[in-house]
């Protein structure tokens, strides 16, 4: 396996999908793909969608090049012989079904159902090209085996990857800067397994996502639309089957959830959300985190480098777990180092979850209450403030 295939795959995904996406645009424009601005939204003119298939294109020049056709992985149990092939072909099947399903409904907007029967699809597809976990390995646990209800398990992983891009594509930037270093950081935990063919696709996924995120970073000139976003939410599905959870690492399950937390706690802070007021789970709202730091003085730039940082951080830890579990395990001085970066990593979550978003946005509303009402009590601005906070329904503090 060489490490400059991923190298060269990443850098020619990166400069198609970053060639092709004006084009993309254009052809948005014609067939009336567009964003319009709207209340829970964060653009401010319209803006063309469609940019994910800039990026399938870069996929399918780099992989046509660099991916093999299949991919062999070890076996999880720990027994001779191999542990599975995936297909290559069938994810790029996959890939191109769920973009052309994105595309459509970028183009004219699809019932949920629909949406979700085509990313079902786009799964089953990849799950019977062979990217599907029948056991991963846990610390202390060690082995946890599902081997009829693996199938089903990973569909659900794919559909859930595929959810919690597209939700986390709500400010310019943020959803292509994300799988960028979350596909750079599969693709380095990928070759210190030695999955031949897995950090390929890593890299090319994260040079799509690079690509596009030129004509994407603030003020953007296109949008991934659906298509782009569960392009991506899928391709970094399949990457965490193959370059971590279908693997013998005694971190395999936790690898890709450390690397994946950012976007999950978010659309899980969301969904838990629309649910106790009972919303339906996939009904837009202006509650993500980019919504709420963006309401309490947050700039799109300063936004998204701060949730980029978080990012960096968690992707970081991941890929720290991977070699210290692998090559450091007894080693002290390693250790003791990982777990102090965890440490950091902890503090700049709380940093940004509760200093950030709680406990600036209180000190804001309260002064802006009080300038706007000076006879309020502090006891009536204290509720005032809670109920804010509890349902994220509050309009940008000045």
């Amino acid at each position: 396996m060489r490490y400059w295939d991923a190298v060269l795959s990443f850098l020619v995904a990166t400069a198609v999908a970053a060639a092709l996406t004006p084009l993309a645009a254009r052809l948005a424009r014609r067939l009336g793909a567009v964003d319009h601005p709207r209340e829970r939204g964060l653009s401010e003119r319209p803006t063309p969608l469609l940019g994910g298939l800039a990026i399938l294109a870069a996929v399918l020049v780099a992989g046509w090049i660099w991916l093999p056709e299949t991919i062999f992985l070890p076996h999880v149990h720990g027994r001779h012989g191999p542990g599975g092939v995936v297909h290559v072909w069938a994810v790029i099947a996959g890939a191109c079904l769920i973009t052309l399903i994105g595309a459509i409904d970028d183009v004219r907007e699809l019932p949920p159902l629909v949406k979700l029967a085509g990313q079902i699809a786009a799964a089953l597809i990849a799950v019977e090209g062979g990217a599907v976990v029948t056991a991963v390995n846990l610390p202390f646990v060690h082995e946890l085996t599902f081997p009829n209800a693996g199938g089903v398990l990973t569909v659900i992983w794919l559909v859930a990857l595929m959810n919690v891009v597209n939700f986390s594509d709500g400010v310019d930037g943020l959803a292509a800067g994300l799988c960028t270093i979350d596909g750079i950081a599969f693709a380095i935990i990928a070759f210190d397994l030695g999955i031949h063919g897995a950090p390929i696709l890593a890299a090319i996924t994260a040079g799509g996502a690079l690509g596009f995120l030129f004509h994407n970073f603030y003020p953007a000139s296109v949008f991934m639309g659906d298509a782009g976003a569960n392009l991506l939410g899928y391709l970094l599905g399949v990457t965490s089957v193959v370059a971590s959870l279908k693997t013998n690492a005694l971190v395999a399950l936790i690898v890709p959830l450390v690397i994946l937390v950012i976007p999950f706690l978010d659309t899980s802070f969301v969904i838990a959300k629309r649910l106790k007021y009972r919303r339906k789970p996939w009904a837009a709202d202006a509650n993500h985190f980019h919504h709420r730091m963006a309401r309490i003085g947050f700039s799109q730039r300063k936004t998204v480098i701060y949730l980029y940082t978080w990012t960096v951080l968690m992707a970081g830890l991941a890929v720290g777990l991977r070699i210290v579990s692998h090559h450091h395990q007894h080693q002290a001085g390693w250790i003791v180092g990982l777990m102090i970066f965890a440490v950091i990593c902890a503090a700049a979550s709380v940093y940004l979850i509760y200093v950030l978003e709680i406990f600036k946005f209180k000190g804001l509303r309260s002064d802006e209450m009080r300038r706007a009402d000076p006879a309020a009590s502090e006891r009536e601005i204290d509720e005032q403030v809670a109920k804010d906070i509890e349902t994220g329904e509050f309009e940008k503090v000045n």
